[in-house]
C-alpha cells in the first residue's frame, strides 16, 4: 500500500472517530434552556414536524383563553412567534455550515479513455489534497468552535427577543392604564367646559373664565387621542413579538393594571455576583478570538503552499498483438508561490486576530461598567416609582379629600375641585409612568447580567414622558 493511500485512509478513519464531537441544534437548544433558563423556561425548541406545531398551537389556545401575564406572554412567544422559531432554524443553519467546514473535501475520481490507432488507454485517478488531509484534525477543532460560536448567538438572540416580549408587556399594560386616566381627565375637563359655558350664559362668568376652562378641554380632548392611538400601538407592538395572527390577536387579554414594584430591590452585590465570565458578550467575544487563533495557522500554510496527491491506475489494450499491460503509480500537483506569496492574505489574518483580542478585551472591560449603568437607572427607576407611591399620589388622594370637605362647607367652588381631580389624576399618570419605567429597567437589568443589554428608556426620559402626559392637567 503506497504512503499517500494509508494517509487517507488514516484521515478517513480520524474523521470517523471524531465527526461525533460536533455540535447540532438540539445540542445548542439545549444548552441555551440551560443557561438561559430565567428567560426561555426550558420551553426553547425548533419545531419541524406537523405534532410538534400543532403542540405549540394547543399551549398557544390556552394561554390566550385568560389575561396574559408577564411569564405567560414570554412563554407565547416562545411557542407561537414564527420569528423566534426563524431565529432557531438560522442557527440550524449556521451550525450546520460550521459542521460542514470541519469535513475534508471529498477525493476527485478521474477517469480518462483514450484511443490511438489499435491501442486503447483507460486512465484512472483518485486525487485529494495533502494539506487538507494533515490539517484535519484542526478543521474540526476550528469547526467546533465556530458551532459553539453560532450556539452563544442563539442564547443571545434569545435573551433580546424574550427582553423585548417583556419590555412590550409593560409598555401595551401602561398605554391602556394611561388611556383609562386620559379618558377621566377628558370627562373632568369637559364638565368643568360645560359648566363654565351656562356660568358665562347667566352672566356669572366672563368669557376669558370660560375659555380658560375651555382650553383645558380642548387639550384634554388632543391628549385622550394620543393616548388611544398610544395603547393601539403598544398592543400591536406586544401582538408583533408574540407573533400572533388576526384570530389571536382579538383574543389577546391584558391585565388592567402593572405588577405591584417589588418591597424592595435587587441588591448591587447580589446582581455583581451573577455576572461575570459566564456574561454572553465576554464569551462571544471569547469565541471569536479563540477560532481566529485557531484558524491563524490554517489559513497562513495553505497561503504558502497546496498539495494534491494521487493514486493512478492505467491500463493499456493493444488489439493488433492482443495484449493488456497495467501501469500503477502516484502524482503529485504543487502550487508553487512564484507570483504570489501571500503576504497581503497574512496580513489581512494577522488583522483579524488583532482584531478579535481587542474586542475581547473590549467586552471585558466594559461588562462591568455597562452592568453599574443599567444598576443605577433600575434603582432610579425604583426610587422614583417607590416615591410616588408613598408619597405624591398619598399626598395627592389627602388633598382632594380636603378639597372635597371644603366643597361641601361651601368654602371652594366647583371650578376648584375640578381643578384638583384633574391634578390627582395627574399624579396618578406620572406614577403609571413611573412605574413602567421601573419594570422596562428591571427587564433591561436580567438581560445585562446575562450579558445581554438592550436598550431602555432612561429615568430622564421616563420623566419627561411623564410631564407631557401630564399637561392636560395644568
Amino acid at each position: 500500500m503506497t504512503r499517500p493511500l494509508r494517509l487517507a485512509l488514516g484521515a478517513v478513519g480520524l474523521a470517523v472517530l471524531t465527526g461525533c464531537a460536533s455540535l447540532g441544534i438540539d445540542d445548542a437548544v439545549k444548552q441555551t434552556n440551560s443557561s438561559a433558563a430565567q428567560f426561555t423556561g426550558g420551553n426553547l425548541e425548533l419545531s419541524r414536524t406537523q405534532e410538534q406545531r400543532d403542540a405549540r398551537l394547543a399551549v398557544a389556545d390556552e394561554l390566550l383563553g385568560k389575561p396574559l401575564t408577564q411569564d405567560a406572554a414570554v412563554r407565547l412567544a416562545l411557542a407561537n412567534s414564527p420569528a423566534l422559531q426563524a431565529m432557531v432554524a438560522q442557527s440550524w443553519a449556521e451550525i450546520s455550515n460550521a459542521n460542514q467546514s470541519g469535513n475534508i473535501p471529498n477525493p476527485v475520481f478521474s477517469f480518462e479513455r483514450l484511443r490511438i490507432g489499435d491501442e486503447l488507454e483507460i486512465g484512472r485517478l483518485l486525487s485529494f489534497g495533502v494539506v487538507d488531509l494533515i490539517l484535519l484534525p484542526r478543521r474540526m477543532s476550528i469547526a467546533r468552535s465556530q458551532g459553539i460560536q453560532a450556539q452563544i448567538q442563539l442564547t443571545t438572540t434569545v435573551v433580546d427577543q424574550v427582553t423585548q416580549v417583556r419590555q412590550a408587556w409593560v409598555r401595551a399594560i401602561a398605554a391602556q392604564q394611561l388611556l383609562q386616566y386620559a379618558e377621566q381627565v377628558k370627562q373632568s375637563a369637559e364638565a368643568s367646559a360645560e359648566l363654565a359655558r351656562r356660568m358665562q350664559l347667566i352672566g356669572n362668568f366672563s368669557k376669558l373664565q370660560r375659555a380658560r376652562q375651555q382650553v383645558f378641554y380642548a387639550d384634554a380632548t388632543t391628549q385622550l387621542a394620543s393616548a388611544r392611538h398610544a395603547a393601539t400601538s403598544a398592543r400591536e407592538e406586544l401582538v408583533r413579538a408574540l407573533g400572533l395572527d388576526d384570530s389571536q390577536a382579538a383574543k389577546l387579554q391584558l391585565p388592567e393594571r402593572l405588577p405591584d414594584l417589588p418591597k424592595a430591590p435587587r441588591p448591587a452585590q447580589d446582581v455583581a455576583s451573577t455576572a461575570g465570565a459566564q456574561r454572553l458578550d465576554v464569551q462571544q467575544a471569547r469565541a471569536q478570538l479563540e477560532m481566529a487563533g485557531r484558524s491563524q495557522g490554517i489559513n497562513q500554510l495553505s497561503t504558502f503552499i497546496d498539495v494534491e496527491a494521487g493514486i493512478r491506475r492505467d491500463t493499456v489494450f493493444d488489439n493488433q498483438e492482443g495484449t493488456r499491460s497495467t501501469g500503477r503509480g502516484f502524482e503529485l500537483d504543487i502550487r508553487l508561490p512564484l507570483f504570489d506569496w501571500g503576504s497581503a492574505q497574512r496580513d489581512a489574518l494577522n488583522a483579524q486576530s488583532l482584531v478579535a483580542a481587542n474586542r475581547y478585551d473590549a467586552a471585558v472591560r466594559g461588562a462591568t461598567s455597562q452592568l453599574r449603568q443599567d444598576y443605577s437607572a433600575y434603582r432610579t427607576t425604583y426610587d422614583i416609582a417607590r416615591h410616588y407611591r408613598d408619597e405624591i399620589v398619598p399626598l395627592r388622594q389627602a388633598m382632594a379629600d380636603e378639597n372635597v370637605l371644603r366643597y361641601n362647607g361651601m368654602l371652594i367652588g366647583v371650578f376648584e375641585l375640578l381643578a384638583e381631580a384633574r391634578d390627582q389624576i395627574s399624579s396618578v399618570t406620572n406614577a403609571i409612568n413611573a412605574q413602567q419605567q421601573f419594570w422596562l429597567a428591571d427587564a433591561a437589568l436580567v438581560a445585562s447580567v446575562i450579558g445581554k443589554p438592550s436598550a431602555m428608556v432612561s429615568p430622564a426620559a421616563g420623566g419627561a414622558s411623564s410631564q407631557a402626559a401630564a399637561a392636560p392637567a395644568h
